[in-house]
């Protein structure tokens, strides 16, 4: 049982590595300039997303804040829009649970800013309405997704999909995404490129 389960897990990581490999780097690349671009103009970055990727968008948050200072100079402005469960549970109560992140963004965000969205299926109503809110706001929108994408890519300026259509890897797939941008966007600001 030990063995069949080890094997098991080898296939596993094996099959997800093998799919990250066949990922869309230019636009990863396009991404993480933007993102660096976004700390040069002074910007926020905003993010959501729902269940597993809702801890992606928090984790990735804590990255920029966190793991992009550098020496004493202060990471990037960087808020989650799922984070807060009293600001998230007011919402869908009072309003909608559709518009628990559009009415967030309408409060803090401003032109210019930029919103990171993951959703495995691309199909969340949530984050279809954040998307269309920030469209309209003029806040710049990254998309993260797997499957065919969803309808979200229709509502993002930069999009990017995770070459799986299994959720549990869409998310593995999500999360080294968002390393290997803070890893580029650390090189870039201490100049180890």
């Amino acid at each position: 049982m030990k063995q069949d389960m080890k094997k098991q897990l080898y296939a596993y990581a094996a099959d997800v590595a093998e799919r990250i490999i066949t990922s869309d780097f230019d636009m990863l690349a396009a991404i993480a300039q933007r993102l660096y671009q976004v700390k040069a103009d002074g910007k926020t970055i905003y993010t959501a997303g729902n269940g597993g990727s809702a801890a992606t968008a928090s984790h990735i948050c804590n990255d920029l804040v966190k793991g992009c200072r550098i020496g004493d100079s202060a990471g990037f402005k960087a808020f989650c829009l799922a984070d807060s469960n009293a600001i998230v549970t007011c919402l869908a109560n009072d309003f909608s649970y559709d518009d628990i992140f559009s009415i967030q963004l309408k409060t803090y965000a401003s032109k210019g800013d930029v919103l990171i969205t993951f959703s495995g299926s691309g199909h969340s109503p949530n984050i279809i309405s954040v998307l269309k809110t920030a469209r309209e706001m003029g806040v710049y929108t990254v998309g993260f997704s797997g499957r065919d994408g969803g309808k979200m890519k229709d509502f993002c300026d930069l999009f990017l999909i995770a070459p799986t259509d299994s959720m549990e890897q869409i998310e593995d797939i999500h999360l080294i995404y968002a390393h290997a941008l803070i890893c580029v966007i650390k090189g870039q600001l201490t100049g180890n490129v």
